[in-house]
């Protein structure tokens, strides 16, 4: 409705400002489509800051929305992103300023997928199934490969004819399947399963060619990855090309860029290995011969030291060496004889000299008291140990006889 001013009967800014803000609140919330040309994130606020732009009439508008609306797609939304947002216009009376509060955001197209995938693969990785460490090694030469494909298609054909021009004698377990629609997941998952049971086989390819975000999704499926996590053989993700990563390439044990890639990496090429063993024989026979060649030489070095043409010789040196250390220790020994021979004379000299029968001999006597109750009888050796009259005994170097004392 028209509002009846003039000249002389204007409206206050304050009046067109509430009855802009009184229209702007009868629209209700909208879903808008635009692309995010500025966005403001400061830590710790409550409230992501946003501006809405239309490309095509460059004309924006300013979103704000409560972190945890703008958290649920954080991961896939930036700056630069197209992005439908469900909110409501509001007005800022104060400023005469237009907004809209966002109570959603979703990509646009394929974005809400990819959102999705993304949650997913958070959620998986949290669970460890992306781990390095889960990875298994495949197999140098596999003798039995399990192949999970469509039918017919030209994934099958590049692995099986890839794998069989670099090892002819290759053998496959195939299932096909379909790789896309409503079937895909579960009768994938259910080839799998079966291949794994297998003892045989010794590894499982996955393989589907090129497509769209949509014709991917069944190998980003929770229920696929997990059956891959939980396999014991090891299992190659060969789906779509380079640009491609489903899920299953997170948690195979090796992604191919292409499922021709995976015929590579799977088997090795027996020319090359052929190479590798002529090299390796060649390399193997120049070291033994080169070791031998050593070895001759040093023992023809060995052979010709004058020890070893002549081994007597150093005994006949040695000889008259040994003889003159075998006289020179006589000799030694000989005066260490004399020597201890002349002290010995010496030494009893010193002791028939120094002995009682000595002194007996040079004409002295021993005077003894008479024994008492068998004993030998004391040595009279002062005047005042006897008395007059008392018979002792005198004993002298050719005998001994009795003498009485006379004071």
């Amino acid at each position: 409705m028209g509002l009846n001013t003039s000249a002389d009967a204007p409206l206050p800014v304050g009046e067109v400002s509430r009855l802009i803000g009184g229209w702007i609140d009868r629209l209700g919330a909208i879903w808008v489509e635009g692309q995010i040309t500025q966005l403001s994130r400061r830590p710790g606020a409550g409230v992501v800051f946003m501006t809405l732009r239309d490309p095509s009439h460059d004309i924006s508008v300013s979103v704000t929305c409560y972190r945890q609306v703008f958290d649920a797609v954080a991961d896939v939304v930036s700056e630069g992103a197209r992005v439908v947002v469900h909110a409501k216009p509001e007005w800022y009376a104060p400023r005469g300023q237009l907004s809209l509060r966002a109570a959603e955001i979703k990509p646009v197209g394929v974005g809400e997928l990819l959102a999705r995938l993304e949650q997913l693969k958070k959620s998986l990785a949290a669970e460890g199934l992306f781990a390095p460490d889960r990875k298994k090694p495949l197999p140098f030469l596999p003798q039995l490969i399990g192949l999970v494909c469509g039918r017919a298609s030209a994934a099958e054909r590049d692995v099986l004819e890839n794998a069989r021009h670099r090892w002819p004698a290759v053998r496959f377990e195939v299932r096909n399947v379909p790789v896309q629609g409503v079937h895909a997941v579960a009768q994938v998952a259910q080839a799998v399963k079966e291949l794994d049971a297998l003892d045989e086989v010794d590894v499982i390819v996955v393989a589907r060619g090129g497509g769209s975000v949509e014709d991917l999704l069944p190998f980003s499926d929770e229920q696929l990855v997990r059956t891959v996590a939980s396999c014991r053989t090891p299992v190659v993700s060969a789906i779509g090309h380079e640009p491609d990563t489903p899920l299953l390439d997170y948690v195979a044990d090796l992604r191919a860029s292409t499922p021709t890639d995976a015929a590579k990496k799977v088997v090795p090429d027996v020319g090359e290995e052929y190479e590798r063993v002529a090299f390796l024989r060649d390399r193997a026979r120049r070291s033994v011969e080169a070791f031998l060649d050593r070895e001759e030489r040093g023992l023809a070095h060995a052979l010709a030291r004058p020890c070893m043409e002549h081994p007597h010789r150093m005994v006949e040196d040695r000889e008259e060496q040994i003889a003159a250390y075998v006289d020179r220790a006589r000799r030694t020994l000989g005066h260490l004889l004399d020597r201890a021979e002349s002290e010995l004379t010496h030494t009893h000299a010193r002791v028939v000299a120094l002995s009682p029968a000595a002194t007996l001999q040079r004409g002295y006597a021993v005077l003894q008291k008479k024994p008492v109750d068998g004993g030998s009888g004391a040595v009279v050796r002062a005047a005042d140990e006897v008395a007059s009259g008392e018979e002792l005994r005198a004993r002298v170097a050719e005998g001994e006889f009795t003498v009485r004392v006379d004071i």
